[in-house]
């Protein structure tokens, strides 16, 4: 009976995090379809694992439970709370959406953090998504390279929430391939307090494959001479790509120089995802 209430529990969790749309902020959206296969398959085996359990003997229900060489009661409880952990942490855990004071509580780095996410394999990317970690090198540049292909033509460089991941690692991987062309993207305002007045980041929270490599991706941004702008606020922004050194960094970084601004809502899914 406890197998059947764990299962159904997976899909109910994760029927709750599809319906609620709660589920894009663990994972690409692009692999939902795993999640759907997941959720259906935790509702066939607790379907089989209730009618094992009703097709039992009465005086055997309590007896289903020492099976799999689990002979002793603590081992079965410190199995099933490891089973059920996912679903407790998804239910009771409350998910919010990323700002600026998560920056500001980490600091950022370029191109990657040190600090570790629980994952000691990964690390938190800060300014460019960086896929070459999963890729070999052939196979990464060969991918870069017809990345860049489809905007090596274009004058403007118009930035989606489909294409972000995309564009942001092309423009830090070939900076020199897109200084001099236009750019439009939205993004919430970081602005750290050593820089001036109107000279921000303009950023987006992204997940390449899932919230363990997710990140903070976008561009520094000079805005129009006397404009300033306040962390989190949104912002459409269009301007020339140029580069800049950023005493911070100790680098060169790619700036959009705006010569438009102009304040947006929030959109209802503040982050963005890595299409392969």
């Amino acid at each position: 009976m406890v197998r059947f209430l764990i299962l159904s529990g997976y899909f109910e969790l994760m029927m709750y995090l599809q319906v609620t749309g709660k589920l894009n902020q663990f994972i690409n959206i692009h692999y939902r379809y795993l999640a759907i296969l997941s959720m259906i398959i935790s509702l066939l085996l607790a379907l089989v694992q209730l009618y094992f359990w009703v097709k039992q003997e009465p005086e055997h229900h309590h007896d289903d439970e020492h099976q799999h060489g689990l002979e002793k009661k603590h081992q079965r409880v410190i199995a099933y709370f490891l089973l059920a952990l996912p679903i407790i942490v998804g239910l009771f855990f409350p998910t919010v959406s990323l700002d600026t004071t998560i920056v500001e509580a980490k600091g950022f780095n370029f191109p990657l953090s040190e600090e570790s996410v629980g994952d000691p394999e990964m690390t938190t990317q800060y300014l460019k998504p960086d896929t070459s970690l999963y890729f070999n090198k052939e196979d990464y540049d060969t991918q870069m390279d017809a990345a860049l292909a489809r905007y090596a033509k274009d004058e403007t460089i118009a930035v989606t929430e489909e294409n972000y991941l995309e564009v942001m690692e092309l423009i830090y991987t070939y900076p020199s391939e897109f200084i001099g062309k236009k750019i439009t993207y939205d993004g919430f305002v970081y602005h750290a307090d050593q820089d001036d007045a109107n000279e921000i980041f303009l950023f987006r929270f992204g997940i390449i494959h899932c919230v363990a490599d997710s990140g903070v991706f976008g561009l520094r941004v000079e805005l129009p001479q006397q404009t300033t702008a306040e962390n989190n606020q949104w912002l459409h922004v269009e301007g020339m790509i140029q580069s800049k050194y950023y005493q911070p960094f100790k680098r060169d970084l790619p700036m959009v120089v705006a010569d438009q601004e102009k304040t947006i809502e929030a959109p209802e899914n503040q982050y963005v995802y890595r299409a392969f």
